[in-house]
C-alpha cells in the first residue's frame, strides 16, 4: 500500500503514485515522503513489491533478537539511515528483488544486523527493518514526525486511518461502530463525519423543535457520545428563581421527569455551594472532573442520580448563552469500571459547546422571533377585538383582563382604574379567573375603591414602577387577608402600570403564573401590551364621553329644532293667505326689500318659488314650513340677516325671469334655494375672524368656513320633519340639486370668485365658452351667485346708501371685537376712520362688482341693469371720495396755519352754517356702498 500524499501536488489518493510525484521539501528539511520508494516497472517480483501497509514489518517477532543487537552496536549509523529512508533520500539503496532503486537490507531472505562490529550499509536498510526500528524507538518516530511532518499531513493520515478502521469494522460485522478509548487527537482528526452528523442533527432539531431545552438535550447527547460517557444529566437554569431543574426528554420529544418532588414537579435545587455538584458548578461556573463526587467536601451531596445511574466518574460544566447568562449545567458520568475523565475529554466537550453554542444562539433568536411574531399577532387580535367592539367600559375591561391572562399564562387578573380627582383606584370587574371567557363574562361586582398607595396595586399606581414578586408571602407589602377569606393561595404577582401621555390611568395585576414565577420576558411582553391597553382604555373613555355628548347633542338638537322651526300659528296664517298676490316690481332688478315686513318677505319668497317652479312636484305646506324656518335661522345681525337673504334670492329670481333659457330647471331650483339660504346662521363676522379667534366652526371647516356652515344649515333644515321640499324629486335629481346648492353657496366666498372669474373670462376672451359644457355652466352659475350676493351695489342710490350704513355697522362691530381681543382692525372696520368709507366703496365697486357684472353681461345680456346701476353708484362714490379728499387737504392746511400763527381764523356766521351743512351731507353720503364681511 502506498503512503499518503501531503497534498502539495494536488494528488490526494491512496495507492501507488506516478514517478513525477516527488517528495515536497520545506526549507532544508524534507517532509515525510508522499510516495512509495519504488519505480512502477513491472518485474517478476512485482507482487511482492506491492505488498500492502498491513504487511509492513511483519517479521518483527522473529528478528527481535537481531534487532536488539543492532540497537546496541549500530545505533547512530542506523538512525541516520532510517532518517534518510523516511525523508526519501534513497540514493544508493537497492531492492534486490526488483533491481531498481528501492532500499533493501536482507541476507538469505531476512534481516541480519546482529554483529557488534557491523554497521549496515544503505543497501541493507529495508522497509521491514525500518518498521522494526520505529516500533522499538517510538520516541524517535514522535520526534521525527514533530520536526519533519506538517500538521495538515498528519490530519489527512488520521482521516484515512479512521476511514480504513470503519471499513474494517463493516467487514467484521460491527455495523461501523469503532471501538476505541476517548482521545483528543482521535476526536480532533478523526470525527469530522461525526461533527457533520452532529450539526445536521442539531439543524434538524432546530427546525423541528426550535426551543432551547430541546437543543440543549440534543447537544448533551452528542457530547456524551463524543467522550464515550455512559450517560449524562441535564439541568436547566431558572435565573429568575435561581434554581436548576432536571430535564429529561423522551425519544418521541415529550418531556419526562425521572424523579419528582412532593408537588409532582421535576427534581430541582437552588443554585449555590455546599450541596449538590450541579449547584456548585452553576454557582462557580468552574469545570469539575471528579471521581466519587459525594466524597468531595465542596459538594457533599454529590450527584442526585449517582446511585440510580451507578455513576462514579463525573465531568460537569456549565452551558452559557451568548449574553453570558447561565443556560444549563451538563453532567457527564462513567461507571466505576470505566476510565475516569481526562483533560482531553474536557477539550472535546468545549469544542462541541462551540458548535452547540451557535445552535443555542440561533435557537434563542428563533425563539425570540417566534415569540415576537406571536406577540404581534396577539396584540393585533387584541386591537381588533377592542376597537371593533368598543361597546362599554366594562366589556373592554373584561377583554383586556382576558387577553392579559393568556399573554403571561396567569391564573387570575385584575384591572384597577385611577380616579385622579379623588386619588383612588377603583374596579367593578376584578379578580377574573381563567374560568371566565368572552362568551361567559363574569357578573359585575359591586365597585371597590381604595386609596392610591395602599396595597401592591396602590403602590404601583403611586410610583409607576413594575412590581414582579416571585413569592407573595415573603413580601411584606402583600395583604394575606383576601387569601385567608377565600382560601386561594397567591404565589407570584406581576403588577404593572398602564400609562397614557405619561400619566398612570390604570394598574393591571396578574396572579400566579401557570409554571413558576413571572419572568423578565413576561414583563417585556406585558409592557408592550400595556401600551395598547392604555390606548384602548383612553379611547374607551373618549368614546364614552362622545357617546354621552352625542346624546346631549341629540337632546340639544331637539330643543333647537323646536325653537328654530316655524310655529304652527305661523304655518296656519300663511296657509290661509293667498300666495298669488305679489308686490309690483318684484321681478325688477331695482326692487327694494328694505321696508318690507319679515312675514311679507316670506310670502314673496314663496310666491317667487311657485312662480318659477309651480307646485306640481312640490308640497305647499312643506314649502311654507321650509321658508319660515329659513327666515328663523337667519340671525339678527346688522347686514347678513333675513333681509339680505331675501334680497339675494329676489335678484336671482329676476335673472331667471328675464333670462329663462340661460339655466336649466334643476339649475334654476338650486340657484334660487342656494340664494335664499346662502347666509344661514351668519354671525356677522368674516372667515378671517373665525380662524384668528379659533372658532369651533373654523376647527370643523378649514376653508370657506362660513359658507360650508351655511350649506350644512340648509341640509339640516331639509332633514327636519316636514321641511324636505325636494321630497318628490327622484334620487338622481335630489343628488344633483343638492350638489348644485352646495356649489352655489360656496361660490359666495370671494376667495372662490377670483379664480372662477379668471377662468370664465379666459374662456369668453378666447371665444371658447360653450353653454353645453357642464364645467362652463358651473362657472356661469358661480358668477351669477356672486352677482346676486353683491346686488346692493346695483340698487338705486337711496337703497345703496342705506345698505352701506348697515354693512359698515357690522364691520365696526367686528372691529370692536378685534380691539377687545388686543388686535388692530383694518381701517374699513375701525369706527374712528369713517371718513374712509367712500374710498373703500370706490375700490370695492371698481375692483370686484364692475368686473363681475361686466362678465355676466357678456354671457347673459339681460343682466345689463345690474351693470348700469353699479356704474352709476361708482361715479357717485368717486365724487364723494374726491370731495372728502379736498376737505381733508384743506383741513390739514388750516391745521398747519393754526400751528404757525397760534390764531384761529374766524368766518362769518352764514359761511360757517353753510360749511357744516355740506359736511353733514358728505358724512351721510359716505355711509352708502355695498359689500359683505367675508368678501372684503
Amino acid at each position: 500500500m502506498g503512503l499518503v500524499c501531503s497534498g502539495k501536488c494536488g494528488l490526494d489518493t491512496v495507492g501507488p503514485e506516478p514517478d513525477a510525484h516527488t517528495p515536497t521539501h520545506h526549507g532544508d528539511k524534507p517532509t515525510f515522503p508522499t510516495q512509495t520508494l519504488r519505480k512502477d516497472v513491472p518485474t517478476e517480483n512485482s507482487d511482492r513489491d506491492l505488498r500492502s501497509e498491513r504487511d509492513f514489518g511483519s517479521e518483527l517477532n522473529k528478528t527481535q533478537t537481531d534487532t536488539q543487537e543492532d540497537l546496541e552496536c549500530g545505533m547512530p549509523t542506523r538512525t541516520l539511515l532510517v532518517g534518510e529512508y523516511l525523508s526519501g533520500d534513497t540514493a544508493g539503496l537497492r531492492d534486490p528483488s526488483s533491481g531498481v532503486g528501492a532500499p533493501t537490507f536482507s541476507v538469505n531472505g531476512r534481516s541480519r544486523m546482529n554483529h557488534v562490529d557491523h554497521s549496515p550499509s544503505p543497501e541493507e536498510v529495508t522497509a521491514e527493518v525500518v518498521g522494526q526500528y520505529l516500533r522499538a524507538h517510538p520516541e524517535f518516530l514522535e520526534a521525527w514526525l514533530m520536526e519533519q511532518v506538517e500538521l495538515e499531513t498528519l490530519e489527512r493520515w488520521m482521516i484515512r486511518r479512521t476511514q480504513r478502521d470503519k471499513q474494517k469494522s463493516l467487514e467484521n460485522g460491527t455495523n461501523g461502530k469503532i471501538i476505541r478509548k476517548t482521545s483528543l487527537s482521535r476526536w480532533k482528526f478523526c470525527v469530522h463525519a461525526d461533527k457533520r452528523k452532529m450539526l445536521q442533527e442539531l439543524t434538524t432539531s432546530l427546525h423541528v423543535r426550535p426551543n432551547k431545552a430541546h437543543v440543549l438535550w440534543e447537544l448533551a447527547h452528542c457530547i456524551s457520545s463524543a467522550v464515550s460517557a455512559d450517560g449524562y444529566n441535564l439541568y436547566l437554569a431558572d435565573n429568575v428563581s435561581g434554581t436548576l431543574h432536571h430535564y429529561v426528554e423522551a425519544k418521541d420529544g415529550r418531556t419526562t421527569w425521572p424523579r419528582a418532588d412532593s408537588h409532582g414537579s421535576s427534581w430541582s435545587c437552588d443554585i449555590g455551594v455546599g450541596s449538590w455538584l450541579c449547584a456548585w458548578v452553576a454557582s462557580t461556573r468552574h469545570v469539575v472532573r471528579v471521581s466519587a463526587p459525594s466524597s468531595d467536601p465542596r459538594f457533599p451531596k454529590g450527584s442526585p442520580f449517582a446511585e440510580e445511574q451507578e455513576g462514579h466518574h463525573a465531568l460537569t460544566m456549565v452551558v452559557v448563552q451568548s449574553d453570558g447568562e447561565l443556560a444549563a449545567v451538563l453532567e457527564l458520568y462513567r461507571k466505576k469500571a470505566e476510565e475516569n475523565f481526562h483533560e482531553e475529554d474536557e477539550e472535546i466537550v468545549n469544542s462541541y459547546l462551540v458548535w452547540g453554542g451557535i445552535a443555542l444562539h440561533y435557537a434563542d433568536l428563533y425563539h425570540s422571533m417566534v415569540k415576537q411574531r406571536k406577540l404581534n399577532e396577539f396584540i393585533l387580535s387584541v386591537v381588533k377585538s377592542i376597537f371593533q367592539d368598543m361597546v362599554s367600559m366594562d366589556t373592554l375591561i373584561m377583554k383586556v383582563m382576558n387577553f392579559a391572562q393568556k399573554l403571561v399564562s396567569a391564573d387570575r387578573a385584575s384591572l384597577f382604574l385611577v380616579d385622579a380627582k379623588n386619588r383612588q383606584l377603583y374596579a367593578r370587574i376584578f379578580d377574573m379567573g381563567s374560568e371566565f371567557e368572552e362568551d361567559n363574562p363574569p357578573q359585575s361586582f359591586k365597585e371597590i375603591r381604595f386609596p392610591i398607595g395602599t396595597g401592591i396595586a396602590g403602590i404601583v399606581a403611586q410610583n409607576g414602577q413594575v412590581l414582579n414578586i416571585p413569592d407573595a408571602y415573603a413580601d411584606p407589602r402583600f395583604n394575606r387577608t383576601v387569601d385567608q377569606l377565600t382560601g386561594y393561595v397567591t404565589k407570584s404577582i406581576l403588577c404593572m402600570p398602564i400609562f397614557i401621555r405619561g400619566n398612570v390611568i390604570g394598574v393591571m395585576q396578574m396572579v400566579n403564573k401557570a409554571t413558576g414565577a413571572f419572568s423578565k420576558e413576561d414583563e417585556e411582553s406585558f409592557e408592550m401590551f400595556a401600551i395598547y391597553c392604555g390606548l384602548a382604555l383612553h379611547h374607551a373613555k373618549l368614546y364614552d364621553k362622545i357617546r354621552r355628548s352625542e346624546q346631549k347633542y341629540k337632546v340639544a338638537l331637539e330643543v333647537l329644532s323646536y325653537h328654530n322651526c316655524c310655529t304652527d300659528d305661523e304655518l296656519e296664517t300663511l296657509q290661509a293667505d293667498s300666495l298669488a298676490n305679489a308686490l309690483p316690481g318684484v321681478d325688477d332688478y331695482y326692487f327694494c326689500p328694505l321696508y318690507m315686513e319679515d312675514m311679507d318677505k316670506v310670502r314673496h319668497a314663496i310666491y317667487m318659488f311657485v312662480d318659477l317652479f309651480g307646485l306640481s312636484r312640490f308640497d305647499k305646506e312643506c314649502l311654507i314650513r321650509f321658508t319660515l324656518t329659513v327666515k328663523k335661522n337667519y340671525r339678527r345681525v346688522p347686514y347678513h340677516n333675513w333681509t339680505h337673504g331675501f334680497s339675494v334670492a329676489n335678484s336671482m329670481y329676476t335673472i331667471i325671469k328675464h333670462a329663462p333659457r340661460a339655466f336649466r330647471p334643476l339649475e334654476c331650483l338650486a340657484l334660487y334655494i342656494g340664494s335664499l339660504c346662502h347666509d344661514l346662521d351668519h354671525r356677522g363676522k368674516n372667515n378671517k375672524f373665525m380662524l384668528e379667534t379659533e372658532s369651533p366652526l373654523a376647527a370643523i371647516y378649514t376653508t370657506s368656513t362660513l359658507e360650508h356652515h351655511h350649506f350644512n344649515q340648509t341640509v339640516t333644515i331639509l332633514q327636519q320633519e316636514g321641511h324636505n321640499i325636494f321630497g318628490k324629486l327622484t334620487s338622481n335629481e335630489y343628488k344633483q340639486v343638492l350638489g348644485n346648492i352646495k356649489h352655489c353657496i360656496l361660490a359666495t366666498d370671494l376667495a372662490m370668485f377670483f379664480p372662477n372669474k379668471a377662468r370664465l373670462a379666459k374662456l369668453v376672451e378666447d371665444n371658447l365658452f360653450d353653454w353645453e359644457n357642464p364645467d362652463h355652466r358651473i362657472l356661469i352659475e358661480a358668477i351669477a351667485m356672486t352677482a346676486c350676493d353683491l346686488c346692493a351695489s346695483a340698487k338705486p342710490w337711496d337703497v345703496q346708501v342705506e345698505t352701506v350704513k348697515v354693512i359698515f355697522e357690522e364691520f365696526y362691530e367686528q372691529g370692536d371685537a378685534e380691539k377687545a381681543a388686543g388686535k388692530t382692525p383694518i381701517p374699513m372696520m375701525d369706527r374712528s376712520k369713517t371718513d374712509e368709507q367712500a374710498e373703500s366703496q370706490v375700490g370695492f365697486l371698481s375692483g370686484i362688482c364692475i368686473p363681475c357684472y361686466e362678465l355676466l353681461y357678456k354671457l347673459i345680456p339681460d343682466t345689463e341693469p345690474l351693470l348700469t346701476g353699479c356704474k352709476n353708484n361708482l361715479q357717485t362714490w368717486k365724487r364723494i371720495a374726491a370731495e372728502q379728499t379736498k376737505d381733508t387737504s384743506r383741513n390739514k392746511e388750516e391745521d398747519r396755519e393754526d400751528t404757525d400763527t397760534g390764531i384761529q381764523e374766524v368766518t362769518e356766521e352764514g359761511e360757517c352754517e353753510e360749511t357744516l351743512e355740506e359736511i353733514d351731507d358728505k358724512c351721510i353720503s359716505a355711509k352708502g356702498g355695498t359689500g359683505k364681511d367675508d368678501d372684503t
